[in-house]
């Protein structure tokens, strides 16, 4: 009789695909090293800080990569289609649990755990994208058969990520995390090739080049001076007219944005320096969060923009060769999800950090400082990667 073998935590499928892996723990080891770096800074007069917050995000990150490597290992979808609804009622339970601890930073988006002498927080938004993902290719993945009412396919994916979304946008009151959700939710719908829900993709495909124009009329001087028009709270217009324009109220709203330009100027191509940030010294809000790209340029330079670029770069590569080569709509899902999941969170947090588009709170994935971000990521590489070694092994198409 075959002896069943033991789960290995750190050991990731022989078939799974070595760029990808090799990719992630360049990531992981560089953020840590950013993550103790920037928050040197924040620590100068509570040294405890210091070793709190790197003590945290290694107990994330070595718990990120052991859910990673289960994923990897024990991910199918027939489990995934047996147990979506329960998946379903778990996600949208945790995005409400948020709403009975105080807000932070006018966001209600964490569930705060207390720990004797250290608080470790959860996001549970950022594993809400993952679900989306799972949900979308559960329900609308590889189907056959033509149905009495073209919504039957789609009333459960589009309710369930629209109530997640309207659950962090508007209870919640996270923008960033709920237009990252959004935005995944809608590149994953486009990809089910079923003849019955091609008009609702012709329509969503209208509505994202509609939005994405309508953007950047908005970002545009032309466009400058509708933003008071828009309905958003007043610190959401400040960060759309910072983001045009930061000199405007250069000690108030245009305040981080300036600095972060400051710092990129100062790093030229090799930076000054590893540890030798002066801006992380300053009142340099978000250094080692949203902002700690600036404090990797000042320090490392476009040298060290390029290892985080090339890392994403050659995972998203890597997750679009297998999307194109997997017959499985289901595998296209998740391969596709998880390379935008990457994607959108990068272009947002540097396009914010630079001063392209407006700030959104998104982080850097991997590099800046957050366990739930951190987690979640390695999580959706876990899902990529099994649906990469099921193809290797021949069990999926």
């Amino acid at each position: 009789m075959r002896r069943k073998r033991m789960f290995n935590p750190i050991r990731m499928p022989y078939s799974s695909d070595k760029v990808i892996n090799f990719c992630i723990t360049v990531l992981v080891f560089f953020g840590l090293i950013m993550i103790t770096s920037a928050s040197m800074g924040i620590a100068v007069g509570d040294n405890p800080y210091l070793i709190k917050t790197v003590i945290k995000q290694i107990i994330f990150s070595i718990g990120g990569y052991i859910a990673m490597v289960f994923m990897a290992k024990q991910f199918k979808f027939h489990i995934l289609k047996r147990d979506v609804m329960l998946l379903i009622i778990v996600t949208g339970i945790l995005l409400l649990v948020p709403l009975a601890f105080d807000a932070v930073s006018g966001a209600k988006a964490w569930i705060r755990l207390p720990f004797p002498g250290i608080e470790v927080t959860i996001q549970p938004s950022e594993f809400a994208k993952i679900s989306i993902i799972c949900i979308i290719a559960a329900y609308m993945g590889d189907l056959t058969s033509y149905f009495d009412r073209p919504t039957d396919i789609v009333k459960v994916p589009i309710t369930a990520s629209l109530f997640y979304v309207f659950l962090v946008i508007v209870l919640q009151g996270d923008f960033g995390s709920g237009a990252v959700m959004f935005a995944i939710a809608a590149i994953c719908f486009l990809i089910p090739k079923h003849p019955q829900i091609k008009k609702y993709q012709v329509i969503l495909f209208g509505f994202i080049l509609l939005g994405i124009v309508s953007v950047l009329f908005v970002l545009s001087p032309v466009g400058e001076g509708l933003v008071e028009l828009l309905p958003l709270q007043r610190f959401q217009k400040n960060r759309i007219l910072s983001s045009i324009n930061p000199f405007v109220d250069r000690y108030d709203t245009g305040y981080q944005l300036i600095n972060g330009l400051i710092s990129f100027a100062s790093g030229g191509f090799w930076g000054v320096g590893f540890g030798n940030s002066v801006r992380k010294y300053t009142n340099f809000p978000a250094a080692n969060t949203d902002f700690i790209l600036a404090i990797v340029v000042e320090e490392l330079g476009f040298f060290g923009f390029l290892i985080i670029f090339g890392c994403y770069f050659f995972i998203i590569i890597r997750l679009f060769k297998y999307a194109f080569l997997i017959k499985s709509e289901k595998g296209q899902i998740v391969l596709v999800g998880t390379a935008m999941y990457i994607l959108i969170h990068f272009v947002l947090n540097v396009g914010g950090v630079t001063g392209l588009i407006p700030l959104t709170g998104v982080p850097l994935l991997m590099i800046s400082a957050g366990g739930s971000s951190t987690m979640s990521m390695m999580m959706a590489i876990g899902l990529s990667q099994a649906v990469i070694s099921q193809y290797n092994t021949g069990l999926l198409k």
